[in-house]
């Protein structure tokens, strides 16, 4: 189905000629009708599927249909990342519509908390905001939300992972009870469909599951002692030198010695982590994005959400230890029907999550042999720990109370 099909504003539709956008992507297709029937919806997709534009193309086209007398949608995202991506859509899906958008999000200085305290009073239309910087500002009383009619949670699994939940839950306790409801999500745990019982009414489901990475990933892996990865590193990034490179760790320490190992080598880079101030974030990422580096290395705080064309290789330089943060990862490349590379390291310690990650694919990724040089890799042997066997007194076991350090 293409966008022109659809029976939405063509203002809308200009705006979603900007971005080039012709046919919907699946989610698109199935939630779409859906939320232009204002119907409440819990849609499960994998990140990169087109689940922003689904939700924003039906919820900017209500407020074009109706009066546009204070705050109409708010969104609630994990990350300021995010926030600030989805904001950069509604300006481009809106801009010939004249919809008016704020991002509100922590990680900013007084001047910016002041900046966004004005546009919340301004009777913006739609609000996307972090939960804990939305809470601090619905708490001081001058954000008015008696007039919205749509509530979208995206990326909701993570939000419940990272302990928003009550927040969440306190955020809605603001809002009209009369509201259109979207919940997306990209996977579907038992914490999720709780949320949904919680805030849905009578809700549709799409369930486009990401279980496998797009095919377009050509996904490789290499057996690799923990002390032979920066120099692995090295050798991979040697054959990608003009190519936009996506460096993962596992922490921000990682993170750290990832970047300080890079720049002993002379190899130009920039690094990203959740201690970066929210301008250094931005520019990090802007400029990864212009192409004045091309090799980023972080945490998982660029694995969901944020849309970087061109990724030619993910490095998985530390093996999640959640599967599907894997498949968030990986698909930072391949965007948009492109091929892309996902090479994987995996030492001894690391084997098990990797297995998890096979066992979700429900496919065996093949082993690749190491680059001359580096000798014999760790063998890929799944060992499995013992469990713990609970303690149970014997029967007709009775302490001697004459020995109390028997007790």
């Amino acid at each position: 189905m293409k966008f022109e099909e659809l029976n939405i504003a063509q203002s809308l539709k200009d705006g979603i000629d900007s971005f080039n956008y012709q046919e919907l992507t699946p989610i698109q297709e199935k939630t779409l009708p859906i939320i232009l029937q204002n119907k409440d919806l819990l849609a499960c997709s994998q990140t990169g599927s087109g689940k922003t534009a689904a939700f924003l193309i039906p919820t900017m086209n209500k407020i074009l249909n109706s009066e546009r007398n204070g705050i109409k949608a708010l969104i609630v995202a994990p990350t300021r990342e995010i926030c600030i991506q989805i904001e950069e859509q509604i300006m481009g899906l809106g801009y010939f519509a004249g919809i008016s958008s704020v991002a509100v999000y922590g990680g900013s200085n007084q001047e910016d908390f002041t900046i966004q305290k004005n546009a919340l009073e301004n009777k913006t239309d739609i609000i996307v905001a972090t939960p804990g910087r939305l809470l601090a500002h619905l708490n001081l009383g001058y954000v008015k939300l008696n007039k919205l009619v749509t509530l979208i949670l995206d990326e909701a699994d993570e939000m419940l992972d990272m302990g928003f939940y009550t927040d969440i839950m306190n955020i809605i306790s603001y809002l009209p009870k009369n509201r259109q409801n979207l919940l997306f999500s990209a996977t579907m745990p038992s914490s999720i469909k709780k949320l949904a019982d919680e805030i849905l009414v009578n809700p549709e489901f799409i369930d486009l599951n990401f279980s496998l990475p797009a095919k377009e990933i050509d996904q490789k892996v290499f057996m690799v002692y923990e002390s032979d990865k920066p120099r692995l590193l090295k050798t991979i990034l040697s054959d990608f030198k003009d190519e936009k490179v996506l460096i993962f760790a596992g922490t921000k320490l990682s993170v750290s010695k990832i970047s300080s190992y890079l720049r002993s080598c002379s190899i130009k880079h920039s690094s990203i982590n959740s201690n970066f101030s929210q301008d250094e974030r931005n520019e990090t990422v802007q400029n990864f994005k212009s192409g004045n580096f091309n090799i980023l290395v972080t945490t998982n705080l660029l694995a969901r959400g944020i849309d970087i064309d061109d990724v030619n290789l993910i490095i998985n330089y530390d093996i999640p230890e959640k599967a599907e943060d894997y498949v968030h990862r990986i698909g930072r490349t391949a965007r948009a029907g492109k091929l892309g590379l996902a090479i994987s390291f995996i030492a001894e310690k690391e084997i098990l999550s990797f297995n998890r990650i096979e066992k979700l694919l429900k496919r065996e990724i093949p082993k690749s042999p190491l680059p001359d040089g580096f000798g014999k890799s760790p063998e890929y042997k799944i060992i499995l720990k013992p469990k713990r066997r609970k303690w149970k007194p014997r029967k007709n076991f009775k302490k001697n109370k004459n020995k109390k350090w028997l007790i």
